[in-house]
């Protein structure tokens, strides 16, 4: 029987009565302390045991959400309860827990102070009461059955009862104006290089991530979106990166770029509705494939860029903003045609016709010494809002990543009824909050197309294998880099793009579709496809754990092109497809852990030690003499087919009619002579 799944997005007084575990929650949330922020100095030695216990604490806070979900009519009759049963259970698991990482700390160097402090948490109000639907109805009214049996939704909104909610959308045409971009000085590194790795079209997801929680499968409790690498998943050993498939056009370029999946709350049951990451963690809906997504690298408004370190370890923005709050908070939302207005906490209703954007600009300034750091954090840093790095930092390529969706703008009067809600997947604690997007990036480019971006970015020229067309955002982001304030998503087509600058001058360029046949379209390493047929396509039974028997496709060849080679332009191999066309999703595929490529061995990559900068100024050159590839012109040489006799057999019928014209024009001449 059919579940009303929508109506609740904007109810919070939903009956007891209702199916699910998440049906009544009463617009609460667990709020604990962070401990990994406060980690920002982690000895080597130390750092897997810490990850461990850290994604560790997350678990712990999912199940004790999970827990409050469950009791909502307990807490709703004895207000302490939550405390008594919930909260102090938990805090007692953090305690052990944070006793644990205080130990793997100090017996590798010195003994961490005031964690034992972050143990306790609260049940607080989220804040996402809201008033019924125009029409009535009773959010919690519905039938047995939904997805896995927790259809149900409560006070949290959303298909799976933890948001969203109507509060969370604002229309794009009343949200502020993006800020200016910062003055550029005449040292300004004003190229872009594009990468161009397809949407997700092949739909390559895990609920890992090999950044925050390396080794720990789900340790991100929402699933990701990958392009780039296709073989990310927690278990991934650099040298996997560094030798797997990749969906870029560019085989140089093997990075990982990923993100939560934008789902709509619109009762689908993707095949990880009963996995973790997927519907146990109330990540809910039908998961939407990108129709565009952008990756354009640039320079810094006060001076040239250097290369970055191969295997940069960068997460922009923070999953657990909501509870943390803004201070690391950095994505924006808007809406093509009003890119020039931008959206921080909200996610944007756009007009007909537009299309959803989200943007990260990712931190542009490297310590000079580590490629990853004990928080992820402070080997990167912004830069401040006249585009300089803080000192003993150095600016890199910028990575800015444009998302784009065909999505429409929800009915909010109804709950989603008539235009389902959508909203990226979270913690589940996190309900679901547009402020807790966020992005992830590891550099997996080859050394030389990494020298070739530096002089192209210096030397202000267009490069890359998607640079042939489309929008170019611009350099650092107006007013700086600091998170916690908007930040401009792309380009107001027909204007000068806010939050950037156009290579080489101030003009602008309308954005355009990403290529037919980005990457490797579908068959390359990663996953053997098997999953299930579903409506929307086939996902494994258990996304966030690599399916055993996995093996890795075809590998890249170990050559390298050198640094003054052509943007590529080749059509890759493997199956095509239009990103965006509506049509039926691919089967996902989940990338292998590094314990099935054991065979795999590449050289290359680094050790992780964070010594890699031997060569950190190479590339640093804006002569023109080499350093970068020339911008492609959209001309290809003609082909030569056929052996020597048969171009000469060929070429016969031509030379016979030349030999017959000059016959024609000497007699003529005689004839009027005479």
């Amino acid at each position: 029987m059919a579940a009303n799944v929508y109506a609740s997005a904007t109810v919070d007084d939903a009956p007891a009565g209702g199916a699910g575990r998440a049906r009544v929650l009463g617009g609460a949330t667990i709020d604990c302390p962070d401990v990994a922020t406060r980690l920002t100095s982690v000895p080597e030695r130390a750092r897997p045991e810490v990850d461990k216990e850290l994604a560790a604490l997350d678990e712990q806070i999912a199940q004790a959400y999970r827990r409050l979900g469950e009791s909502a009519e307990a807490v709703r009759q004895d207000p302490g309860f939550a405390d008594e049963r919930i909260v102090e259970p938990l805090g007692e698991e953090r305690s052990a827990t944070l006793e644990r990482i205080v130990a793997a700390i100090d017996a590798a160097g010195d003994r961490p102070a005031g964690l034992e402090e972050l143990a306790d948490c609260t049940v607080r109000d989220s804040g996402n009461a809201s008033a019924p639907p125009a029409d009535g109805r009773n959010g919690g009214e519905q039938d047995d059955g939904g997805q896995d049996g927790e259809q149900g939704q409560g006070g949290n909104g959303g298909q799976a009862g933890n948001g969203p909610v109507a509060a969370d959308y604002a229309d794009i045409t009343g949200a502020p104006a993006a800020p200016a971009e910062p003055e550029r000085t005449e040292d300004a590194s004003r190229g872009t290089f594009t990468s161009s790795c397809g949407v997700n079209e092949n739909g390559l997801f895990n609920s890992d991530n090999v950044i925050a929680a390396p080794g720990v499968a789900n340790g991100a409790h929402h699933f990701h979106d990958y392009i780039g690498n296709q073989a990310t998943n927690a278990f991934s050993s650099d040298d996997d990166l560094a030798k797997a498939d990749t969906s870029c056009e560019d085989p140089g370029d093997r990075s990982s770029y990923y993100w939560p999946v934008l789902r709509l709350q619109n009762g689908t049951q993707e095949q990880d509705a009963a996995s973790p990451g997927g519907g146990i963690e109330g990540n809910a809906g039908e998961i939407v494939t990108p129709k565009e997504v952008t990756l354009t690298f640039v320079g810094n408004p006060r001076g040239e860029v250097i290369a970055m370190p191969r295997l940069l370890r960068i997460i922009t923005g923070d999953a657990k903003s909501f509870v943390n709050g803004p201070a690391n908070a950095n994505a924006s939302w808007s809406c093509t045609g009003f890119e020039d207005r931008q959206l921080k906490d909200k996610y944007p209703l756009c007009p007909q016709g537009s299309d959803v954007v989200r943007t990260f600009r990712f931190q542009s300034c490297w310590d000079g010494r580590n490629i990853d750091s004990a928080n992820h954090r402070t080997h990167m840093a912004f830069t401040a809002a006249d585009g300089s790095c803080p000192s003993g930092f150095r600016p890199v390529p910028q990575l800015v990543q444009r998302i784009v969706y065909d999505v429409d703008a929800p009915s909010l009067d109804d709950g989603g009824r008539t235009t389902p809600l959508f909203a990226v997947d979270s913690f589940p604690e996190q309900l679901h909050k547009p402020v807790t997007d966020h992005g992830d990036f590891i550099n997996v480019f080859d050394e030389d197309l990494m020298r070739e971006m530096v002089g192209c970015i210096n030397s202000g020229r267009t490069c890359g294998a998607g640079a042939d067309g489309g929008e170019q955002p611009g350099g650092e982001q107006p007013g700086g880099e600091e998170p916690g304030g908007e930040q401009p998503g792309g380009e107001e087509p027909g204007g000068e793009q806010p939050g950037g600058e156009e290579p080489g001058g101030e003009q602008s360029q309308e954005p355009t579709a990403a290529p037919e046949n980005p990457g490797d379209g579908g068959d390359g390493e990663g996953g053997d496809g098997d999953a299930g047929e579903q409506p929307g396509g086939g996902r494994p039974e258990n996304p966030s754990e690599p399916p055993a028997t996995d093996q890795p496709a075809d590998e890249q060849p170990a050559t390298e092109e050198p640094a003054t080679r052509e943007p590529a332009t080749e059509e890759p191999a493997g199956e095509s497809g239009a990103p965006g066309d509506g049509g039926d999703r691919p089967e996902v595929r989940v990338s292998p852990s590094a314990e099935e490529n054991t065979e795999a061995t590449g050289t290359g990559a680094d050790n992780g030690d964070g010594d890699n900068t031997g060569d950190a100024n190479a590339g640093n050159d804006d002569t023109g003499d080499g350093n970068g590839a020339p911008v492609d012109d959209g001309t290809e040489p003609q082909a030569v087919t056929g052996g020597l006799a048969e171009t000469g057999a060929q070429l016969w019928p031509a030379a016979a009619g030349a030999v017959l014209v000059t016959a024609g024009v000497v007699v003529l001449r005689r004839v009027r002579r005479t």
